[in-house]
């Protein structure tokens, strides 16, 4: 398997391309500039097979609709943010956007951990709140990689201050679901550049004592 960032939309927040030699792809929180996504994705001559979501903000969202529809696949979300996509207030376009994000239904409901498999893709899910009520991780094991969406980043973590975020919460579940994997695994944010496990736990300021 091998992955490819891609920053997108307003944030340039970080869409991710993950495909495996059979050239089949899955898509992580792409944010928007929708043809830019597309176009890539034809010319790596890449089966997409589903997009999935860290997270329902605006700038992880803005994209969903039109590559679901150029591809005709599924978009999973977490139960706890499944009506975000069509709420411009829940996903925060109205506020910080001139235009708002909308697009219909998730196709396929998160509603807790566990492995997935689609394709031959096969990996784990974890639940990872506090920078929103329904963040979510992708954990590929073979791979060594782990989608954070924004919990976690390099030196950094997800801020907490807006509509359902909690710092306690984010902690809790950085600390009991990401730093737990291998020190090894890259991990792979929705802004900034990819750190490992092992980097954050030695020096990232906000998780000393961990």
């Amino acid at each position: 398997m091998k992955w490819e960032r891609l920053p997108l939309g307003p944030l340039q927040t970080n869409c991710y391309v993950l495909s495996n030699s059979e050239k089949e792809a899955l898509i992580f929180d792409p944010g928007g500039e929708a043809p830019k996504l597309n176009n890539l994705l034809k010319a790596r001559k890449l089966k997409p097979l589903a997009i999935f979501l860290t997270h329902a903000h605006f700038d992880h969202i803005g994209a969903v609709e039109d590559v679901r529809k150029e591809w005709g696949i599924p978009v999973y979300i977490h139960k706890n943010e499944q009506h975000w996509l069509q709420d411009p207030s829940s996903n925060g376009s109205q506020l910080f956007l001139a235009h708002i994000i909308q697009s219909s239904e998730a196709d396929e409901i998160i509603r807790g951990e566990g492995k997935l498999e689609i394709g031959s893709f096969h990996f784990k899910i974890f639940e990872t709140p506090g920078h929103s009520p329904g963040s979510v991780s992708y954990y590929f094991e073979e791979a060594g990689v782990v989608f954070s969406g924004d919990a976690l980043f390099e030196g950094s973590i997800g801020r907490t201050d807006l509509p359902g975020g909690d710092h306690a919460q984010l902690i809790k579940s950085i600390h009991e679901k990401l730093l737990n994997l291998p020190e090894e695994t890259i991990v792979l944010s929705g802004h900034g550049l990819e750190t490992t496990i092992g980097q954050e736990m030695d020096s990232n300021p906000f998780l000393n004592g961990f």
